[in-house]
């Protein structure tokens, strides 16, 4: 806990600027900018700088203090969602008004095509496409208005919900076993909240319901449902509990993870976005950064300590481990182990508390080492259908900022940002060269386009060489054993020559019985025999 608050709350922002002999920390206070340029070195080294992002621009672009989100144009969840609703008020109103201006003139229209017909003029078939272009634009506007306030895009139809009580598809496919424990589980959490348990399920369970029939509707309206529905029953869990916060969170947590883990098939990338299409673009992104090394990032991780090797590959497995999650707050567990595990890398690497100027450049790195699968679909799912408060405030939405302005680095990433020449940046990203090993001379051999599998080729034969260098050290200290074993053996025999020369054995006979001379044997009186006597 000590750790997190040093964190997350800083009046302070760090500058990491580098030098020839390590690294100087330049530090400054909130608000408080330089006016001039610094002289000396360090300007002419500043330009080596690391990956920093200043505390205010993870928070929201409206200043109402909650962590933003690229996603949401760097607003809040709230703020957000009061800008979606007041630009879809606007479109509505401006939709009611250009059907109410097309069906004033198909009116008027209307009423001089009757005129026309009582006084027939040779325009009227021109007039007459006109008023069918006309109305086919009217009818096409009322639809999209209609569409607005369709019951169907609000809430479920009550009479199919009342017309033989059939359940949706969705819900009569037989459900997997994660759904079915799922199920379980938040029944009998809800035992314990008694009349209220039932109310609870009852209008979880017709919310699922009514969402699996509004296929047609878009991920944002999707998310709209769905934020209100977690809004309508934060009021009244809060009514309920009488403002117990701890207890609200507790059932909102089950609350999200039974309603999530039954719509996760249809809203998780659902096919009217673009998620799919932005998740290739980002793989075969990361893909193509996969010769970014540590030292352009400025991580300060060394990997070479088994105990940060091993956070790192932990931070890795929990990063992909996210995609098999259904329920974002599970998704988001997974991003704040994974950047725990970054900072104690980071801790253990420094032998000091890490900063956060030093988490996003290996957060960065993680990320390039891991490719996590449909990154960007799991970052739209959290976005879209997680439970504001954790995104907003809290550890998990601050990793889940950070990991967000990872990824839009990634996406931007430039030579400028690692430092590099443009020529050589090009260079690494068509895989003619690569910052792994030392440019080729005249005598290696090169391919006619430098093809990244010759690169990889190369790369492979030095390994080769390597190992081969290994293996005659191996086999050299193997044989020089087997000679010391051998010489070991033949001092001990010559030892033990010598001790049994030296000390002769001497092999003597069995010493004879005690009475073995006595001939009278068998006038003996025979032994004693005991005897019993009765008491």
């Amino acid at each position: 806990m000590q750790q997190w608050s040093t964190v997350l709350f800083i009046d302070e922002c760090r500058v990491t600027l580098h030098r020839n002999d390590g690294r100087q920390r330049c530090w400054r206070r909130r608000a408080v900018t330089y006016s001039g340029p610094v002289s000396g070195d360090m300007s002419q080294k500043s330009e080596r700088r690391g990956i920093h992002v200043d505390q205010s621009e993870l928070l929201c672009k409206k200043g109402c203090g909650y962590y933003g989100n690229t996603s949401w144009q760097g607003l809040c969840s709230k703020c957000w969602r009061e800008e979606y609703q007041r630009a879809r008020q606007k479109q509505i109103q401006e939709d009611w008004a250009l059907a109410e201006k097309l069906q004033r003139e198909e009116e008027a229209a209307y009423a001089s095509s009757q005129g026309a017909q009582s006084h027939p003029q040779p325009s009227l078939a021109p007039f007459s496409k006109f008023e069918e272009k006309k109305t086919n634009e009217k009818t096409r506007k009322v639809t999209t208005v209609k569409k607005f306030f369709s019951p169907s895009s609000r809430t479920a139809p009550k009479k199919e919900n009342h017309e033989g009580k059939t359940p949706s598809p969705s819900i009569s496919r037989q459900a997997s076993a994660e759904t079915d424990r799922v199920s379980r589980d938040f029944g009998d959490f809800l035992k314990n909240l008694q009349k209220s348990g039932r109310d609870i399920h009852k209008q979880c369970r017709a919310f699922t319901e009514s969402m699996a029939n509004k296929r047609d509707l878009s991920a944002d309206e999707l998310s709209e449902c769905v934020q209100d529905f977690y809004q309508n029953m934060s009021d009244r869990l809060m009514t309920h509990f009488k403002g117990s916060t701890d207890r609200v969170e507790q059932v909102m947590d089950q609350v999200e993870k039974y309603i999530m883990t039954r719509l996760y098939k249809n809203v998780f990338c659902p096919e009217t976005t673009d998620d799919e299409k932005k998740d290739l673009a980002t793989q075969n992104r990361i893909r193509a950064l996969h010769w970014v090394t540590i030292q352009m990032l400025c991580v300060p991780v060394d990997e070479e300590i088994p105990e940060v090797s091993d956070s790192v590959v932990k931070a890795i497995t929990d990063i992909i481990e996210m995609d098999s999650r259904r329920v974002p707050r599970d998704k988001l567990a997974c991003i704040t182990r994974c950047s725990k595990h970054i900072f104690n890398a980071i801790r253990i690497t420094k032998t000091e508390p890490a900063s956060a100027d030093d988490f996003l450049p290996t957060l960065i790195y993680i990320v390039l080492k891991a490719n996590p699968p449909r990154l960007q679909s799991n970052i739209q799912y959290i976005t879209r259908f997680c439970n504001p408060s954790r995104l907003m405030t809290g550890e998990d939405g601050y990793y889940f900022t950070n990991l967000c302005c990872a990824v839009a680095f990634i996406e931007k990433l430039d030579a400028q940002s690692l430092n590099l020449s443009p020529e050589d940046f090009e260079r690494y990203m068509s895989g003619q060269a690569s910052p792994h090993r030392q440019e080729p001379g005249p005598r290696t051999p090169a391919g006619p386009c430098g093809s990244p599998a010759l690169s990889t080729a190369h790369h492979n034969l030095e390994l080769l060489n390597g190992l081969g260098v290994r293996q005659e050290r191996v086999l050299e200290a193997a044989r020089n054993l087997e000679s010391d074993l051998i010489s070991w053996r033949e001092a001990v025999e010559r030892e033990v020559q010598e001790i049994l020369a030296k000390y002769p054995l001497e092999i003597r006979p069995p010493p004879s019985a005690i009475d073995s001379d006595n001939v009278e044997n068998d006038r003996l009186p025979p032994p004693l025999q005991p005897q019993v006597f009765a008491g």
